[in-house]
């Protein structure tokens, strides 16, 4: 069994991946879509998501800091901090098998199908990889059909995290899945950065 048989998450984790290294050196301390986030901490957050669901599933270490309190200070090179990440995520997945019926997640309910396990860490990859892009100026990486694909584990997850993961869910825009996704999420997709 190799990472390729998780397309879902290789995409995502390709989004973040390009998210991260088209951030300009100056935009690290931008406000996101993510409330009261910088783009330094949406970055460490989701890096330390994908740990998180690497330990789970491994029972290894997780994060080293915990990812609802990011510091927004880079302790070093972005690229290098995050490919570590990506790599325990998807080598942990790699070891599921497509039809378990319990695996762990690091979120309630703690414990679902291989499919919902493997589209929440998708989902949380390619959610802030459009928090990271769209405040630094950059063509979103969350595709309308990322966004499809991503969107039965979004049903399957979301509700009982709104208010702490997720805000309120929005109207949706009618323009795609990956705004309708988002504004699932409770995320504006016509969310800019503010005038400077």
């Amino acid at each position: 069994m190799t990472a390729s048989k998780w397309e879902l998450l290789d995409h995502a984790h390709e989004a973040l991946r390009i998210a991260v290294i088209g951030v300009p050196a100056d935009a690290w301390d931008r406000p996101t879509p993510a409330e009261q986030w910088n783009v330094t901490q949406v970055f460490q957050h989701a890096a330390g998501d994908q740990l998180a669901y690497a330990a789970r599933l491994t029972g290894g270490a997780g994060p080293s800091a915990d990812p609802f309190a990011p510091s927004g200070t880079l302790a070093g090179p972005p690229a290098q901090l995050l490919e570590p990440a990506l790599a325990a995520a998807a080598e942990a997945f790699a070891a599921v098998a497509p039809w378990t019926a319990d695996v762990a997640v690091p979120l309630p309910p703690f414990a679902v199908s291989a499919e919902t396990a493997v589209g929440a860490a998708a989902l949380d990859a390619a959610v802030h990889a459009w928090d990271i892009a769209v405040a630094t100026g950059q063509v979103s990486p969350l595709t309308d059909a990322l966004a499809a694909a991503l969107r039965p584990a979004a049903d399957a997850l979301v509700e009982p995290l709104r208010g702490f993961a997720y805000g309120p869910a929005l109207p949706a825009p009618e323009s795609g899945a990956a705004d309708d996704l988002l504004a699932f999420l409770g995320r504006d997709p016509r969310w800019a950065p503010p005038a400077a």
